[in-house]
């Protein structure tokens, strides 16, 4: 269970006309940007320093500056945002938890500090990350603002400057409801787009409903992702970190796997060379992240990031 939520006295917000300076520890928006979790993120060509971001149906174009954060988006969209970046739980005190015995992991965090996780939609990331299998990070992002682009509504945003943007929300089951697989294998979904088309499909009919998914605990709502098809214990995980807000969860993919090859399989690797491949890696986990209870995700965020963008220099 997470008990990091709190007040922050950290966060003050000053309200302007459709506009909003928020100060904050622990929020970075290039390493939210690289860490994998949302790729409607991007930086502003024509803007240094400021990123636009778009979640379901809503725009943001945000910066850092001497005072805080800078929130462009309407009055009634600042409390959307504010949780979308979890900004009452208090990340510091996930870093601080970090067991001294653990270099890897605390310069991981170190590096990845300004990492949260997003509080994103069900919907969207369900499509997102069975859009993820076997793509990197650009790919995913190519293929999700095309599937907007075709099926989302088109919109503008009207910001501070006066200046007004147009963007594509992102697809609900219904405005999904007229893509046939062969429309989807346009979008270069290749194999994936028949796992996407079937969950349309079954979200359509009532098969699968996604408040009864929102409602369910962390180890029902994995048995519930894994059941449906396409979906296995890589994008399932993702799926509950991200789409679910279960921190917990630890998603594993090459990455992952890499890391915890390198830096924890040697630590004990007679006990860890015996177990076969399907156990090794939950077991490795159980072994150095399990005093995690409750938001091991959010280390897995700090390794992931720490990895790719800060070793592999991957954003």
């Amino acid at each position: 269970m997470n008990t990091h939520t709190t007040n922050l006295p950290a966060i003050e917000t000053h309200t302007f006309p459709n506009s909003h300076i928020i100060s904050c520890l622990n929020l970075n928006l290039a390493q939210i940007a690289a860490s994998g979790q949302c790729f409607r993120m991007l930086p502003v060509p024509e803007k240094p320093g400021i990123w636009s971001l778009i979640s379901g149906t809503h725009y943001l174009e945000i910066s850092g500056t001497p005072d805080g954060f800078f929130f462009d988006c309407p009055d009634e969209a600042l409390p959307f945002w504010k949780q979308y970046f979890d900004l009452g739980t208090d990340y510091g005190s996930f870093i601080a938890s970090i067991r001294a015995d653990d270099a890897y992991l605390a310069a991981a965090a170190d590096a990845g500090s300004g990492i949260r996780i997003l509080r994103q939609d069900l919907w969207e990331m369900m499509i997102t990350f069975l859009i993820s299998q076997q793509k990197t990070i650009p790919k995913i992002r190519e293929a999700v603002e095309a599937l907007a682009k075709k099926y989302g509504a088109k919109r503008t945003a009207a910001l501070s400057d006066g200046s007004i943007r147009t963007y594509y929300s992102f697809p609900s089951p219904e405005e999904l409801a007229s893509a046939s697989l062969d429309d989807l294998l346009t979008l270069k979904l290749g194999y994936r787009a028949k796992y996407i088309h079937r969950l349309i499909q079954d979200v359509l009919a009532g098969t699968v409903s996604l408040e009864s998914l929102a409602a369910l605990p962390p180890d029902e709502a994995m048995t519930a992702l894994t059941s449906l098809y396409g979906i296995g214990p890589k994008v399932a995980n993702c799926v509950c970190l991200f789409g679910l807000h279960h921190i917990d969860a630890f998603p594993v993919d090459t990455w992952i796997e890499q890391i915890l090859t390198k830096e924890y399989l040697p630590k004990h690797p007679i006990r860890y060379r015996r177990l076969p491949k399907s156990r090794l890696y939950t077991t490795i986990i159980q072994d150095f992240f399990g005093s995690y209870k409750g938001y091991a995700g959010v280390m897995q965020q700090y390794i992931f990031y720490y990895e790719r963008s800060i070793r592999n220099g991957k954003f």
